[in-house]
């Protein structure tokens, strides 16, 4: 699967929305959902989707789906920001496969980056779990900044 094909209601983030698998959420309004990636790229990383596009990836998206969730990346980042006093923040999207995505409902990542550390993505979804206690103590350190 890569730029063309047909959304998948059973992709991974399509069963969070439905609540049909768990999210440790960072922020949700009418359009948009935010939640912490269960393997980060670093201490913070999360993810921002549309709650009603069946967007793939940037090519197939609404106009106000995309400005949508780019609002949201924007309050995100600045909750990041405030929360882990990262030096840097890297916003991320990709489209098709050969590109990196592996989840085929359009994304996009916040990755708080530290000086002296790692720069880039690593293999999507081949990273350690991260504990689900431990990134919801992190939630709750980031969703105090909103």
């Amino acid at each position: 699967m890569s730029l063309d094909g047909v959304y998948d209601d059973n992709n991974p983030f399509a069963l969070i929305l439905a609540g049909k698998i768990p999210s440790i959420k960072l922020y949700e309004d009418a359009h948009t959902l935010a939640f912490l990636d269960i393997q980060p790229q670093s201490k913070g990383h999360s993810l921002v989707i549309s709650k009603w596009s069946r967007a793939r990836n940037i090519l197939e998206i609404e106009d106000e789906a995309l400005a949508q969730v780019m609002a949201t990346v924007k309050k995100v980042a600045n909750a990041t920001c405030k929360a882990l006093a990262p030096d840097g923040i890297h916003v991320a999207q990709f489209n098709g496969a050969p590109a990196g995505q592996t989840v085929f409902h359009l994304h996009v990542h916040i990755v708080p980056r530290w000086e002296g550390g790692p720069l880039g993505f690593s293999a999507h979804a081949q990273g350690n779990v991260v504990d689900a206690a431990a990134l919801t103590a992190l939630a709750d350190e980031i969703r105090a900044q909103f």
